[in-house]
């Protein structure tokens, strides 16, 4: 078999399952399996621009292989020339209306759900009613927060909200430009040091309940060497649920605990952790920078460090190694170097901290 011939097929077979895998995707994380209002927009837009592009494609190959076998030289008519159509009127009006119709196919929903999407007016502060959730988010090297400023909430690494209604969000960044984006709910948007931008986001509860009521966040602007690493979860729950959340959050106090390794976990804390991390959800500093992750529910979340597996040993492989888990973080150095004892209890003890 000739080489070009086999490269050429693996070529095609690489091809098609490059295609095939493109469509395979996990509810959870997957653009391609909407998972609410916003989501189903843009998939539409989706679906949309690629029929008009297939429609296209189609059309002008069928046109190519008319022409191809419609005028191919044929034996005895070497020098016959076709009927030439250059400065045809009527095929310049086809040829300049039909893509004008295309793009007027496409503007007309695009321009439609542009306006939709950027209408924030229900979380104006003034005019806001107070059944409308508003969450500021603060993009960091490399972790998120979650700010609830009409409950005075905060929480980090996992935010939670509402299903079936529309999530509003502010969205800053502290040191560099970040991008915030949940795949399944919607497309991304930037956060900036100098401005605030501001979407919605709503979070359908039977596609949530599909997801397992996780959906997965990532960062989708290069901002340094752990920008692959600075992802986030979002658990969606019904307003009741959230409502009852909120509500231990705000009403959430400090562990009080009898066991000795958690008590000597909560004295190495209060040496060394709480100059930067605060074990208390409530905060009356609306929209401040703070310098570390929010520690009031870690128990509760569903990863160490946004991307281990929530677990005693990872979390003691975090306290052991940050750089060695996400290369870049701020938390690198900042402490002396801790004995296996020490880590064992500060593990224990950071694995009270909960709210539910």
């Amino acid at each position: 078999m000739k080489k070009w011939l086999l490269n050429w097929r693996l070529f095609s077979l690489f091809s098609l399952m490059a295609l095939l895998l493109a469509g395979c995707g996990k509810p959870f994380l997957s653009t391609l399996q909407p998972a609410g209002e916003v989501a189903d927009m843009q998939y539409n837009l989706m679906l949309l621009s690629t029929a008009i592009m297939v429609f296209v494609i189609a059309v002008v190959t069928i046109i190519f292989v008319y022409v191809v076998i419609r005028f191919r030289q044929r034996k005895g008519q070497e020098n016959k020339i076709p009927k030439q159509v250059e400065g045809s009127h009527k095929l310049e009006i086809i040829w300049t209306v039909i893509p004008i119709l295309l793009l007027i196919i496409l503007a007309v929903p695009t321009v439609s759900y542009t306006f939709k999407l950027a209408d924030v007016k229900p979380m104006n502060k003034e005019k806001r009613d107070k059944d409308v959730v508003v969450v500021n988010v603060r993009a960091n090297l490399y972790w998120w927060e979650f700010e609830y400023p009409d409950y005075g909430v905060i929480t980090s690494q996992d935010l939670v909200v509402p299903t079936d209604e529309r999530v509003y969000f502010n969205l800053k960044a502290s040191d560099v430009k970040h991008s915030f984006w949940i795949p399944a709910v919607g497309g991304k948007m930037d956060t900036n040091t100098d401005n605030k931008n501001q979407f919605w986001l709503e979070f359908d509860s039977k596609r949530a309940e599909e997801a397992g009521g996780i959906f997965y966040g990532k960062c989708a602007e290069l901002c340094g060497p752990s920008h692959a690493l600075m992802d986030f979860k979002v658990k969606a729950v019904s307003r009741a649920e959230f409502d009852q959340w909120i509500e231990k959050m705000k009403n959430a106090k400090p562990v009080v605990s009898t066991d000795p390794v958690v008590k000597q976990g909560e004295e190495i804390f209060n040496k060394s952790c709480i100059g930067c991390h605060a074990v208390t959800p409530v905060d009356k500093r609306p929209e401040q920078a703070r310098t570390a992750p929010n520690l009031a529910n870690f128990a509760d979340r569903e990863r160490i460090a946004g991307v281990l597996e929530h677990s005693e040993e990872n979390l003691k492989k975090w306290l052991r190694d940050p750089e060695a888990v996400k290369p870049g973080n701020k938390m690198t150095n900042t402490y002396g170097k801790l004995t296996e004892e020490q880590i064992d209890a500060l593990t224990k003890y950071l694995m009270t901290l909960k709210v539910e």
